[in-house]
């Protein structure tokens, strides 16, 4: 029996004693910052299935942050540094829920080899549809190890580490290499290569010739795209993600006849008559990782891509001939060709391809403009793909094209969408045209211009400087047609100070009412008397504070200027925090939480007096027990004598008594209740209105037998310490003064204690009144949204130059200058660190004629809008599905752009939930003059 260095206790090769969790945590812990610590190319990480993996996190506890899935719930009650609810140590580990054949386990999967590079062969495919976090965690290799070491199962799913981009680099775990189709034309056999998209040609060529054992020097590989012979890979080392290898991609291996091979002189310079022969039949397909080398070689295929260091004068436009516009049909009714997930892509360039300004100008020769030493932009690369692209699209009938070598480049430069997950169609089309406008900038060198701050100059003249010291480093067409300006207005809390600055924008991301804005449920209590408890419902802003709550709820239950509300949580029945501060952010408050505003007396605010509920319960054995909601109001006098408290407790009462009780009854009633209560204290305009009772049909006044002398016990914090209040007691003066106050039968019958008792919570469906279906908003309600006053979030905070200190400032925006190309996009995603949420809310938009003078600022100039485009999300987060549709100027005709599929689409269609993105153009003052009020179609 021996121990091993991990701790674990072994029995001649039995799997280990389970070791306590806190030192598993511990363990794993230390490898996952180890390494953190060395990161570098080629490192190997294992994918793990998280149905298991968020047992073992829940069994041990664990919390390192990259394997916490951040868009799932957590699995403990408390989030940040809180231990997870114990649970069952976890069964072996199980990825059979993420592989695509289920049955292997460690035992009967495939031997997994590591070669002398690090490549990782022979390893189970896994399901394409997988998201990191929901789905899988990626864990490094040593604690791949420990954690097999402890708990076998399987199978393993190695995986290596790669980096990509150009300017700047980054490492991601290549969970899905390239799967490659390879078509041997001596016997039209197929099989699979399983290979890094970081591997080279060169590898490509060892891996092929490896598995149809063929010699290197004879073989010759085609791109071989839709089955059709585009271009030869000649071996060399550009990488197969640059030359545009995607997944799935079919590839052709030709082989001549040994007594032709002296006729040819190298490989690529093979072509269609070579004499093929048989050699063996199809292998099994063969997988490995590749090298992690990338290069600057020159693309294969047909397009007109610089390669970096060719100079833009010895690669010329084709205007004349390939790319001719108008030559033959130019309708732009082409599809682009799903290439895997790639749906996100395909509707934000048809949205793009079909903007008339940007259609016209990458069908003419720009290759001028393009600036290829731009440090911040792609050396001119993206936007010549781009346009490349445009020019297929428009010239190629109805086919349907293959965006390959503009994948190809956009991974290059934007990592995150070089694999085949699913994207944001918006997240691309924000980096697709800074991008376009960083790689068409005419400003070769940006001169440095210091900004400066507004300090009271008249709006126009400060706006004025800030577009004129933008344009002095921005100036392309994407500016031209795209980019608007918007006024910021800053104010401090604290000092007051405002800052106004002048931003640049290329869209408008709208919030939905609903994501921005929170309903919320309160009482009001009177502390005076003069009203019964009643629930309020009022909407506020979901960043707002204390403040905007008490203004809104103020507003609803008709506050009085000479009144003020005082917030408070209530909790078992005691008051467990007052919300004074009214700076404090309403995200402290939960949705589940009671939340009480007690409406009292402005300059009244010196000790409070808390009156607690409670009643004998008799099961119990005589045992108190609290109940209903304290009520609270500002004590005017000193010094306190019970008598006073016993008066202010019948003031405070005095709405709840009933109409009419046994063998008893009031006057002066209304709604059921007495008009007032309590006597009138230091110029209270309630006045207190004595009872009568009935005796024999004789009214008395004043008490008897049957009224009530309230029952008060001083609260402490030592309860042993509590002590009965008399007419007589002398009450130590303090912030709060704590009563309790002890019901028997007799206060339930004068009094109705359910107003008492029916809290609500803060958000409560159906409390007030019944939740009817959504309805649709439109528009113009998204913008308000986003025009709205809005507190910053507490980790948005700004630095305020008076201050010296970060404060969370209210934020203003003001729309100054629109584009002649519009874009809206509506902010249906909303994410946290524990949920994602896609709103599916129906947004009524215009068509025509939509009419944004009045949101603007600067001038009177008029500014409406007609739609040209749309890119839809349908579908939720996981298995989303994007298209477009995009209206044909020329032909004044709306269609359906559904990845290759065209189809003709009916105005009245367009409108949808789906909606995601919006494309508007200005239409001339002439047509848009007429104008002036909002119109929707």
């Amino acid at each position: 029996m021996t121990i091993a260095d991990s701790g674990c206790l072994m029995d001649n090769g039995a799997s280990c004693l389970p070791l306590p969790p806190e030192e598993e945590n511990r363990i794993i812990a230390d490898m996952v910052k180890e390494s953190e610590l060395n990161l570098k190319e080629g490192n190997i990480y294992y994918v793990i299935s998280n149905r298991w993996f968020s047992v073992w996190q829940k069994y041990v506890g664990f919390r390192a942050g990259m394997f916490l899935a951040e868009d799932q719930p957590p699995t403990c009650q408390e989030a940040n540094g809180v231990r997870l609810e114990p649970a069952d140590r976890p069964g072996p580990i199980d990825n059979s829920n993420i592989i695509l054949d289920s049955d292997g386990c460690a035992e009967n999967s495939p031997e997994i080899i590591l070669d002398s590079n690090g490549c990782v062969e022979n390893s189970p495919d896994i399901s394409r549809t997988l998201i990191e976090g929901l789905d899988y965690v990626l864990v490094p290799h040593k604690v791949w190890e420990k954690l097999f070491e402890w708990y076998k199962g399987g199978p393993a799913l190695p995986r290596k580490l790669i980096s990509q981009g150009v300017e700047h680099k980054q490492y991601n775990v290549e969970v899905y290499p390239l799967c490659l189709k390879v078509t041997d034309s001596r016997d039209n056999s197929m099989s699979i290569v399983k290979i890094s998209k970081k591997a080279t040609i060169r590898e490509l060529y060892e891996t092929v010739c490896k598995l149809k054992r063929v010699e290197q020097q004879k073989a010759c590989i085609w791109d071989y795209f839709n089955k059709e012979k585009s271009s030869s890979l000649n071996v060399s080392d550009q990488t197969l993600e640059d030359a545009n290898l995607l997944m799935d991609h079919d590839i052709l291996l030709e082989v001549p006849l040994d007594r032709d091979w002296s006729s040819h002189s190298g490989i690529g310079s093979m072509g269609n008559d070579l004499a093929l022969v048989p050699l063996e039949p199809s292998r099994s397909s063969l997988s490995i990782a590749g090298g992690p080398t990338i290069t600057n070689g020159h693309p294969t295929g047909s397009s007109n891509y610089l390669s970096p260091g060719t100079s833009l004068n010895s690669a010329p436009m084709d205007i004349d001939q390939k790319h001719d516009p108008y030559r033959g049909e130019r309708n732009g009714l082409a599809g682009l060709q799903n290439l895997g997930n790639t749906c996100f892509m395909n509707s934000a360039l048809q949205c793009l391809v079909h903007t008339p300004p940007l259609a016209n100008y990458f069908l003419q020769d720009y290759s001028e403009e393009i600036n290829v030493d731009n440090p911040l932009g792609m050396h001119g690369e993206l936007a010549l793909a781009f346009g490349e692209l445009l020019r297929k699209l428009w010239s190629s009938g109805r086919t349907a094209v293959a965006p390959r070598a503009f994948k190809g480049k956009l991974g290059r430069f934007a990592p995150q969408f070089s694999g085949y997950n699913q994207h944001d169609s918006q997240e691309l089309l924000a980096f697709l045209l800074d991008g376009l406008h960083e790689d068409l900038n005419r400003v070769k060198q940006k001169p440095y211009i210091e900004t400066k701050d507004s300090d009271g100059r008249p709006d126009e003249e400060v706006a004025y400087e800030c577009w004129k010291n933008h344009i002095a480093r921005n100036d392309s067409l994407i500016v031209d047609v795209c980019q608007g300006q918007y006024k910021s207005t800053l104010v401090c809390p604290v000092c007051g100070k405002i800052s106004i600055t002048f931003d640049p924008f290329m869209y408008l991301s709208l919030p939905l009412p609903s994501t921005v804005t929170r309903t919320m449920t309160l009482t009001v209590f009177y502390g005076d008397g003069s009203g019964i408890p009643m629930p309020y419902t009022v909407t506020v802003l979901k960043h707002g504070c204390c403040r905007d709550l008490c203004l809104a709820l103020g507003t609803a239950c008709c506050l009085k200027s000479d009144e003020m509300l005082l917030l408070a949580e209530v909790y078992e029945h005691k008051i467990c925090r007052y919300l004074e501060n009214p700076l404090e952010p309403l995200a402290s408050i939960k949705d589940d939480e009671h939340i009480v505003a007690y409406r009292l007396k402005k300059g009244s605010q010196k000790t409070k007096l808390e009156i607690i509920h409670r009643y004998l319960d008799s099961t119990k054995g005589g045992e108190r027990k609290l109940f209903g909601t304290p009520l609270v109001t500002y004590l005017e006098e000193e010094p306190l004598y019970g008598a006073n408290i016993e008066t202010y407790v019948h003031r405070m009462l005095s709405p709840l008594r009933r109409a009419y009780s046994s063998a008893k009854s009031c006057n002066e009633k209304e709604n059921g209740f007495l008009a007032g209560g309590g006597d009138q204290l230091n110029g209270s305009n309630t006045e207190y209105v004595p009872s009568y009772q009935t005796i024999d049909g004789q009214e008395q006044e004043g008490n008897s037998s049957g009224e009530t002398s309230f029952q008060l016990v001083l609260s402490s914090d030592r309860p042993l310490s509590c002590t009965r209040i008399e007419k007589d007691s002398l009450i130590k003066p303090g912030p709060i003064i704590k009563v309790f106050l002890d019901w028997t039968d007799k206060e339930h019958e004068l009094y109705d204690a359910n107003y008492l008792r029916d809290l609500p919570e803060v958000h409560k469906t159906g409390f007030t009144v019944k939740k009817t279906r959504q309805e649709a908003i439109s528009l113009f309600s998204c913008l308000e949204a986003f025009l709205t006053e809005e507190p910053l979030g507490p980790d948005d905070m700004w630095y305020c130059p008076r201050c010296k200190e970060h404060r969370q400032a209210t934020k203003k925006l003001d729309l100054w200058k629109l584009p002649d190309i519009l874009v809206f996009h509506l902010k249906r995603f909303s994410y946290s660190r524990y949920l994602k949420n896609k709103l599916d809310t129906f947004v009524n938009f215009p068509i025509h004629n939509l009419n944004l003078t009045k949101y603007v600022k600067s001038n009177g100039k008029p500014y409406v809008y007609d739609l040209y485009a749309i890119s839809n999300h349908y579908g939720g987060l996981g298995g989303g599905h994007y298209t477009a549709y995009a209206k044909l100027i020329d032909e004044n005709r709306w269609y359906h752009f559904d990845d290759g599929h065209v189809t003709p689409a009916a105005e009245s269609e367009i409108k949808s939930a789906a909606a995601y993105v919006l494309f508007y153009q200005r239409v001339t003052p002439s047509e848009g003059e007429t104008s002036q009020g909002h119109t929707s179609s």
